[in-house]
């Protein structure tokens, strides 16, 4: 068993927000859903955000490196030897 995780909010924080022209995410409130908050806060709606957000991430460079190891070591996990 491996118990390991990320130290983002949720996944689509642990892309650079440079690869969406931003100098950061947007803040928001505690209490509500970042998704939501952060697509709200840009003009857009989460289901139009997520394929952009996507479509823009070509390299591990778009990633930060917090998320890359946290995939890299769960892939070393379930990996067979």
């Amino acid at each position: 068993m491996l118990v390991t995780g990320h130290p983002f909010v949720d996944v689509w924080a642990g892309v650079w927000p440079r690869v969406m022209g931003l100098q950061r995410w947007p803040d928001v409130p505690r209490g509500q859903p970042w998704k939501e908050g952060m697509c709200a806060a840009l003009g857009t709606d989460v289901r139009g955000f997520w394929p952009m957000l996507r479509n823009k991430v070509h390299t591990y460079a778009d990633l930060r490196p917090e998320l890359v190891g946290a995939v890299e070591q769960l892939i070393d996990f379930v990996a067979p030897g």
